[in-house]
């Protein structure tokens, strides 16, 4: 019964027979030549990372080289080569590739790392660093087991290598940097974060990603000294937040984030996290507490006083609390606050199971609706 009433709900809502009402994949993925369209991805983008052109006027790159042998002198045809241009790029692999980097990846702007295609992991070495630059977009990789590197010289672009302290080993991280867009990336069992945004970063969408397998999994806003992040704007939207996860998703410091039709099925300590006074906005999640009955809280305020943290906007509308989870909301709810922790329209939670399902690197073949 349940596929008829989806298919009959998917009508109602005028999608296409593939779609689940999840407005990044009903942009580009019922498209069975997608990939004769690939930076038609570059117009799907929701959230405060949706004016992320990435590489889009730019020209192809196919990365055809899995190694990284020279981190300073990167060979044509490597990941690391193509990132660090000073001209846009549209980033694809030629074929299935694990790609060890002896450093972080360093990026520079107007970049699109575009895995779908091929199954294209960066996996027991260092990762991806978004550094202050902008306009990136990762879409489609497996990133996992990220090590920490450095105290090494790392090249960042075709004019300027220079020394990299140690690096703490994110799968992505995201440093003074705007205009981000991460999507549909699985991201599993790194040595600190799975992706932290920090350092003034703002303007960034966190959407269709599935975390695995991971203690701290997503840090926005590194201090609560650090006042600069009180501009920061991040929407985190249809990811699944999955198997053996324990804490930060997110954890946020001074500025605004939207979390909207997320599925978080597995967290052992709190799903949401903060201090120095973020704004939250909880909307139409879907929390499934786990079995610990010390642990069904979704919200933390970490190392702070009530007196201090019930003047902060945390809220939940619409949220699916299922198993005994609860959130605990505060502040006076100040209109003007939510206005600014706002980016799109929220669905509703009964449809967070079929907008997250596909959540992680997608299986695309070319000429199939993805």
């Amino acid at each position: 019964g349940r596929n008829i009433r989806n298919l009959t709900e998917r009508r109602k809502l005028g999608f296409f027979s593939c779609g689940t009402g999840n407005p990044i994949d009903d942009c580009w993925r019922c498209d069975p030549n997608w990939h004769k369209r690939r930076k038609r991805l570059a117009e799907c983008g929701i959230g405060f990372g949706r004016n992320a052109v990435g590489g889009r006027d730019g020209r192809f790159y196919v990365v055809t080289d899995h190694t990284d042998d020279d981190p300073v002198n990167p060979k044509p045809g490597t990941l690391r080569h193509a990132v660090i241009q000073d001209r846009p790029l549209w980033i694809v692999f030629k074929r299935d590739m694990v790609i060890k980097l002896k450093q972080e990846l360093i990026m520079n702007s107007f970049k699109t790392i575009d895995g779908r295609g091929a199954n294209v992991h960066i996996a027991n070495g260092g990762c991806i660093t978004i550094q202050f630059v902008t306009n990136v977009i990762i879409h489609g990789l497996h990133i996992h087991d990220c090590k920490p590197t450095g105290n090494a010289m790392v090249r960042n672009s075709p004019s300027h290598f220079g020394w990299r302290t140690m690096a703490d080993g994110d799968a992505i991280s995201i440093f003074g940097s705007s205009h981000i867009w991460v999507d549909h990336n699985s991201l599993s069992n790194c040595a600190d974060g799975l992706v932290d945004a920090v350092m003034g970063s703002t303007a960034i969408t966190i959407s269709n990603n599935h975390f695995t397998h991971h203690n701290e999994v997503m840090l926005l806003g590194h201090s609560d000294s650090y006042t600069r992040d009180k501009e920061m704007q991040v929407t985190i939207a249809y990811n699944h937040f999955g198997k053996g996860l324990i804490q930060r998703m997110p954890r946020c410091r001074h500025g605004y984030f939207h979390v909207v039709n997320n599925d978080y099925t597995h967290w052992e300590m709190y799903a949401i996290g903060g201090s120095a006074n973020p704004t939250i906005n909880s909307q139409g999640n879907r929390y499934a507490a786990p079995m610990n009955p010390f642990a069904k809280e979704v919200t933390k305020r970490v190392e702070t006083a009530e007196s201090k943290w019930k003047n902060w906007n945390w809220r939940s509308e619409g949220d699916l609390l299922v198993n005994g989870a609860y959130f605990t909301p505060s502040g006076a709810g100040a209109s003007a606050s939510y206005a600014r922790a706002s980016s799109l329209g929220a669905k509703s939670s009964s449809m967070v199971r079929a907008m997250t399902l596909n959540a992680g690197s997608l299986p695309c073949r070319r000429g199939r609706q993805c």
